[in-house]
């Protein structure tokens, strides 16, 4: 809905899109570590353990907001500014980044919650909780960013108030579900340092790889935005709708990375291998499914973002090309997923590290450089893409990640 604000409004909230990443670098601290001892504590039946720590993260991940809040808030303009953003492109993201800062310990809260509970093996509940929380994120939007009901039009703004309040949804959902006894975790508030400890090991190499990957994506942002404000817009409204194709994969991560996990837990390494297996084949037909469809009807699906020509035409390319690239990115969401949930981050950081590096970010400069256009740029991320799958499918197959200690 954005897009029919402004341009300059969609490329803020695209651009807003790779400053979380960032601060999930934060997140992944406490959520990836948690992931992995949660889901072994529930494979070897402590489910008590399991919900003493999830109450620890909480406390950490509260604290830990503060202090993002408080940067986000202050640097708001600043970040869009250093990402080379045009001038309507700073002042519209800087009104929405201010207003997302200030809820920055919902969304911190949120991600916890929706990751441990994935990791005992609690997927329908937060499935739930998302689609509505989803549905009232969009009616939210219609109602504050075109003034409805009685709501003066806000515009950008608007859109960050209805983010939030889904956010806030979703974390008094959670509450009420973890205060029912039968439920897979609970709130035990006991603190143990100790597997804060074993949290902070699996956790730190995670977070790295996260932070230099998203430090590499807005490198390649930015080199997107260098071909002007249409192409980063186009990048944008294609990268939301690539986000539908996105949730299989996601999805299925997190169920490699609880089964694995959990299977692990129980002292079953064979079984935990095929968990991932199976995870994977089925991510990979139901995102190869979604790819067809965005390659067939791309102008169709942008037209729901925006109405300007240009974007439409960077959108659709986007889309076209990105849709051929749906099973190896299958295949990279899940078998990477699978080895954090055995607690093989240091892996992962490796090969993320080296290829969006070596694959992507430096030709992408290059091929900037050397006057090749936005299309070009797209072909070089798709073939990153279709490498680290590559590599992920050897290191599964390895199998030398199933005898990680954490």
């Amino acid at each position: 809905m954005i897009g029919m604000v402004s341009v300059s409004a969609l490329a803020a909230v695209g651009m807003s899109m790779q400053f979380m990443m960032v601060i999930n670098v934060l997140m992944t601290l406490y959520v990836v570590g948690g992931n992995a001892l949660i889901s072994r504590f529930i494979g070897q039946g402590r489910k008590r353990r399991a919900s003493a720590l999830l109450y620890s993260l909480a406390i950490f991940a509260v604290v830990l907001s503060i202090f993002v809040t408080i940067g986000g808030y202050m640097g708001s303009e600043y970040i869009y500014v250093l990402m080379g953003a045009k001038e309507d492109v700073v002042e519209q993201g800087a009104l929405y980044f201010k207003i997302i800062s200030l809820g920055i310990v919902v969304i911190f809260i949120d991600t916890l919650l929706y990751n441990a509970l994935s990791a005992a093996g609690d997927t329908k509940n937060s499935l739930y909780i998302k689609l509505i929380s989803t549905a009232i994120n969009a009616f939210l939007n219609y109602v504050f960013i075109f003034g409805h009901y009685g709501f003066d039009a806000m515009g950008i703004e608007g859109a960050a108030y209805a983010t939030i309040i889904s956010y806030c949804f979703n974390v008094a959902a959670y509450y009420i579900l973890i205060k029912n006894p039968h439920s897979k975790l609970n709130i035990v508030p006991i603190i143990r340092v100790k597997d804060l400890i074993r949290v902070w090991h699996i956790g730190w190499s995670a977070a790295l790889d996260r932070g230099i990957s998203s430090m590499s994506f807005l490198v390649f942002v930015a080199i997107i935005a260098a071909y002007g404000t249409a192409e980063l817009a186009g990048y944008q409204v294609g990268l939301r709708i690539e986000g539908i194709a996105f949730m299989p994969g996601f999805g299925f991560a997190i169920a490699a990375m609880a089964l694995v996990g959990q299977n692990l837990g129980a002292n079953d390494k064979e079984r935990a291998y095929n968990m991932g297996v199976i995870s994977g084949r089925i991510a990979y037909v139901f995102m190869g499914s979604v790819g067809v469809f965005l390659i067939l009807f791309p102008e169709f699906l942008v037209g729901f973002f925006t109405k300007d020509s240009a974007t439409i035409a960077v959108a659709s390319y986007y889309l076209v090309l990105v849709g051929l690239a749906q099973i190896p990115l299958a295949i990279m969401f899940v078998y990477s997923g699978a080895l954090r949930g055995a607690g093989a981050t240091k892996t992962t950081l490796k090969v993320n590290v080296f290829s969006l590096w070596v694959f992507r970010v430096i030709p992408s400069y290059i091929a900037y450089k050397m006057g090749y256009g936005i299309i070009a740029i797209f072909v070089i991320m798709n073939i990153e893409t279709l490498l680290k799958g590559l590599i992920y499918v050897y290191l599964y197959k390895k199998r030398a990640w199933l005898d990680t200690k954490v």
